[in-house]
Parts: structure tokens; C-alpha cells; sequence
């Protein structure tokens, strides 16, 4: 069997021009594994932290150097010799390696780095696709996209408080067909925002960043967007929400636009119970702030059997956190982010948790990406069905839906592609 020759690791741009990290693991048989780290922008309290140099003098004191040395001179020499195939035990490797409650010491950039360099390699190395590496023979299910198509919050530079408007073409037959719903209906709004005199610029996920006056105003573009792409509101085109509420919650209440008064957790999920009733609305993620557990309980209750309702920010892919939000039915979902704990097989636990309690998951990018598609091939072997990785344009998004479209090539007649929506989409545009 072969071993892990040597690790190293670059400093590189991500989408935004920071600084993130690329890592590379070599094996004694010339296998290789190359990976790079995202970065997020809308980031919650708890995820593992990202080592940043801190020197002005470089990149605005956002450089990765000591993450990249921390690499080189720690982990490397600590995982030589080591077998690939053992992908928890690295992984407890280079968390003990770290040594701190979050990551702190090395950075969960460096850890992550590696440890997806790691599982690339050894998949090299067994001649297998990565998402049979990591999820076995059998995985072949692949996910419904979420694309990004109207951006606000922190992605964008309008004054539109909710973060993501997504369409979800979960009417489609294949990926193949669900990306060509989505791409249609992304060009078919950016003649419809054309048409309006507004703007057709995107903001950091590839979605429209444009000056509306409000959630009501995107969510009607949309809608009427699908319908111009011939494909119909509800049953062949869907429609999820991340408000982000984090980003406007303060000690008053949320304040979802800027014009508006503070209101409470419950004033909010009723806002949002009455655009699922009007709009062909099937995920809901955030859209109360990370510290709201029992905000979330109650709006849980009241739309988690009309929605699904996607918990960000309040879990950080933190199995501690989603052992909670199962006890006390916080969401029905949670995202999974890798970077934002910092290893695969901690990632790989949350997944499994989740699922275990009958919960959804959806495999996500962040805002800052890299043309990496590792979380294309993570999201079929973990058999999530659910991916979030942007827009219809920016080639950092598309290295993803390209990577999933290759897949399901790959698997010709046994890919499987299933709606977890089915009972959802019930609004007045269904």
C-alpha cells in the first residue's frame, strides 16, 4: 500500500483576490492530491478558525504564509509515512497535531488543506473517482442544485438586507436538465432586470446584485423570470431563501430592511409564513440569527412542515451544535460547510448525524471559492441530494456544476436524481 511521501502548501487567490490556501500531498507511488480552501464572508460565531497572518504590509493583513509554513514544517513532517487510506486517523493526526478547541494553532485552513489533499491522493492512488473513494461503490446519487440568482447582505453592495435568493429546479429529470432550467432561467432574468433599467452586475456568489426595493420585489422578479424561461413557478422551478438574519439582527430586533422598525423572531417567521403561502417557496435557511435557539424552535414548528428550514450559521457543520438542534427540532436540515470545522471526517460525521435523524443536508460552497470542486464529488458520496455552489456564472461556481455534470456522465444509467421537495412549492406560483 502506498504512503504519504511529502505535504506542502501554496498561498493563492480565491474568488474575491484573498488570499486562501492550496495544498499537496504526495504518495510514494507518485499518486498526488491537490486541494484548495474556500473562505466565507457570512461567517458564523463558532466555525473553525482561519489562520490570517495579520501583517498590514501584505494583502491587507489577510495573507495565509503562516498557515502555508504551518504545513510545511508541521504537518508534513508529521504525517510521513502515514497510510492515505486511513483518512479519521490523519484526521485525528492533524487535529492533535493542532491542539487547540478550534483550531487556533494551525488554522483549520492548513488542517482542511491537507486533509482533503488526502483523500484526493489515496483516491488517485485506487484509480477511483473521488466520490467513490469517499462514499463506496454505491454512491450515485446526485445533488439538487440551489443557484444563486438575486445576491444582498454581505455578497453584494446593494441595500438589500436577505443574503441569497435561489432558485431550485427540482422538476427536472436529470442534473443535466436541472442546470439547463437554472442557466435559462438566469439569463431570462437578466433580460427581465435589462428590461427594468436595473443593474446586471453580480455580486461574490454570480447572482444579480441589484437596487429593489425589498425580498417582495426579488421574489416577484424571480417568479416572473421562471415563467419567461417557459418552465413553470413551483413544479419545474422552485424557489429557496437564505435571509442571513444574523447579519440584521441587533439588540432591538430584526431589522430586515432599511427603512424598517426592529421586530421580533416570531414578527419575522410570520413575514416569511406569508411569502410561502404566495410564493413557490421550498427551503428556508437562516432566517433567524445563530444565537436564536428558541426563535428557531418556534419557527421550526410553524413552517417546517411546509419548508424546509436549513440551519447555517446556529450549527457550522459542528456535530455539538446539531446534536442540540436535533434534541430541541431547532431546523428539519442543516448546511455543510467543510471549511467551517475544518477536516473531511469531522464533516463526514455531521452528514452522517443529520441523516441519521431523518434531516436533510445541503453540501455548500462559500462566498470566497476557489476553482476546486471537491464539494461537487462530497456531495454525491455523502448522498446529500442537496448542493448550494452559486450562480449560473463565475467560473469558480461552475467548476462545480461542470464536475457534477462529468459525474453523472460517469454513471450513466445508474445516476440517480430525486426532488427532496416533492410535497413542497405550494404557493399561489406553483
Amino acid at each position: 500500500m502506498p504512503t504519504i511521501m511529502s505535504a506542502d502548501a501554496l498561498e493563492i487567490l480565491d474568488s474575491r483576490g484573498n488570499p486562501t490556501l492550496r495544498a499537496r500531498v504526495m504518495l510514494d507511488d507518485g499518486s498526488t492530491g491537490i486541494a484548495s480552501v474556500p473562505s466565507g464572508a457570512s461567517t458564523g460565531e463558532y466555525e473553525a478558525h482561519e489562520r490570517r497572518d495579520g501583517d498590514a504590509r501584505r494583502y491587507r493583513g489577510r495573507g495565509v504564509r503562516e498557515a502555508v509554513r504551518a504545513v510545511a514544517e508541521v504537518i508534513a513532517p508529521a504525517l510521513r509515512g502515514a497510510d492515505p487510506f486511513a483518512q479519521a486517523a490523519i484526521d485525528a493526526q492533524l487535529i492533535a497535531l493542532d491542539g487547540s478547541a478550534n483550531k487556533m494553532r494551525l488554522g483549520a485552513n492548513a488542517l482542511l488543506g491537507v486533509s482533503m489533499a488526502v483523500a484526493r491522493a489515496a483516491a488517485a492512488a485506487s484509480r477511483r473517482p473521488l466520490y467513490a473513494h469517499l462514499g463506496g461503490a454505491a454512491s450515485c446519487r446526485l445533488p439538487m442544485p440551489m443557484m444563486n440568482v438575486i445576491n444582498g447582505g454581505a455578497h453584494a453592495d446593494n441595500a438589500l438586507r436577505f443574503q441569497e435568493f435561489m432558485i431550485v429546479p427540482h422538476g427536472a429529470p436529470g442534473f443535466a436538465e436541472a442546470l439547463r432550467y437554472g442557466a435559462e432561467t438566469f439569463h431570462a432574468l437578466r433580460d427581465l432586470l435589462r428590461r427594468r433599467g436595473l443593474a446586471t452586475g453580480v455580486g461574490d456568489e454570480g447572482g444579480f446584485a441589484p437596487e429593489i426595493a425589498g425580498a417582495e420585489e426579488a421574489l416577484d422578479l424571480i417568479v416572473e423570470a421562471i415563467g419567461a424561461a417557459g418552465l413553470r413557478a413551483g413544479a419545474d422551478v422552485a424557489i429557496a431563501l437564505d435571509p442571513a438574519a444574523s447579519g440584521f439582527a441587533s439588540e432591538a430586533g430584526y431589522v430586515p430592511s432599511a427603512d424598517a422598525a426592529p421586530i421580533t423572531s416570531d414578527a419575522l417567521t410570520a413575514m416569511y409564513r406569508s411569502w410561502i403561502d404566495t410564493y413557490p417557496i421550498v427551503s428556508l435557511e437562516d432566517g433567524l440569527g445563530e444565537r436564536d435557539w428558541e426563535g428557531f424552535r418556534r419557527h421550526t414548528a410553524l413552517l417546517g412542515d411546509k419548508v424546509q428550514i436549513v440551519g447555517d450559521d446556529i450549527y457550522v457543520t459542528n456535530t455539538r451544535f446539531i446534536a442540540r438542534g436535533i434534541a430541541e427540532r431547532t431546523t428539519n436540515a442543516a448546511l455543510i460547510k467543510l471549511n467551517q470545522i475544518g477536516t473531511v471526517t469531522e464533516t463526514v460525521a455531521a452528514v452522517r448525524m443529520c441523516h441519521e435523524a431523518g434531516w436533510h443536508t445541503v453540501i455548500s460552497h462559500r462566498s470566497g471559492e476557489t476553482e476546486d470542486s471537491f464539494i461537487a464529488d462530497f456531495a454525491v458520496a455523502m448522498g446529500s441530494g442537496q448542493i448550494k455552489t452559486g450562480s449560473l456564472c463565475r467560473g469558480e461556481r461552475i467548476a462545480k456544476y461542470n464536475r457534477l455534470l462529468e459525474i453523472e456522465n460517469e454513471l450513466g444509467a445508474d445516476a440517480v436524481f430525486t426532488s427532496p421537495f416533492t410535497s413542497c412549492a405550494s404557493g399561489s406560483g406553483a
